[in-house]
């Protein structure tokens, strides 16, 4: 047998490599992700997180601890360009700093985007000031959204949610039934409605809310994407996710 070493040519160049830590439980987020960025030379991959049931400040902090651990695994001691949280509520139970301090321990350099500071960014993006707030959540963390826009200096005009427990739960509302829903909830005098949690299926809904409600509207999954593509330097427009994607 006749063997040949040859020496392998390495590329040069290299896409920007995204990381997301999606729930364990969530059906949505990989699906919205791809849904935008299927055409962008990105490097996207994904890890989850183990979640705590039911839905608390207390289980969703708990998560939290585990996350230089799930950041670690993702391409293990390579750089990542961005690192996704991909939870509106377990960022804002847990802070935003805490989490970027523990992936910038596995990631160190990495750009970290979660869905609560990226509505942030969005809504300065579309000059907002004044938002109503869909939530799925219990009483209690649906009232910890509102508190948390409210600390960002957003009025909130109007609210509703599902009250639901669960985040499987959640992930199975129907989207239909959600569409119908946000349609006709009473937005007050707000400029932008506001769909919290990455679990729902909203992406695909908010051009025909827009159209629907003559107003801007916004999703955990829409405004993290969104936010991830400014953070790896993807600034174009595109078109079918709403009014926020458009330059």
């Amino acid at each position: 047998m006749h063997s040949v070493k040859i020496e392998p040519k390495y590329a040069e160049l290299s896409n920007p490599r995204v990381g997301l830590i999606a729930l364990a439980t969530d059906f949505r987020i990989e699906k919205d992700f791809i849904s935008v960025i299927k055409d962008q030379n990105i490097d996207f991959f994904v890890n989850r997180i183990h979640c705590y049931f039911p839905l608390t400040s207390e289980n969703l902090i708990k998560m939290s601890g585990t996350v230089t651990e799930i950041s670690e695994d993702i391409l293990p001691n390579e750089k990542l360009d961005c690192v996704v949280y991909g939870c509106t509520s377990g960022t804002i139970a847990a802070g935003y700093e805490n989490i970027k301090k523990k992936i910038n321990l596995a990631k160190p350099g990495a750009e970290v985007t979660t869905p609560s500071t990226a509505a942030i960014n969005a809504l300065k993006k579309m000059n907002v000031k004044k938002i109503a707030i869909f939530t799925p959540y219990s009483k209690v963390l649906n009232d910890e959204v509102i508190d948390y826009f409210k600390s960002e200096n957003f009025e909130v005009s109007s609210n509703a949610y599902f009250d639901i427990l669960s985040d499987l739960d959640i992930g199975k509302v129907d989207e239909d039934y959600l569409y119908e829903t946000l349609s006709k909830m009473d937005l007050g005098d707000a400029d932008a409605l506001f769909i919290s949690c990455t679990a729902l299926p909203a992406l695909s809904i908010i051009d025909k809310l827009e159209k629907k409600l003559n107003k801007v509207v916004l999703s955990s999954n829409q405004v993290l994407i969104w936010d991830t593509l400014q953070s790896i330097g993807k600034k174009n427009s595109i078109e079918g996710f709403g009014k926020l994607f458009k330059n």
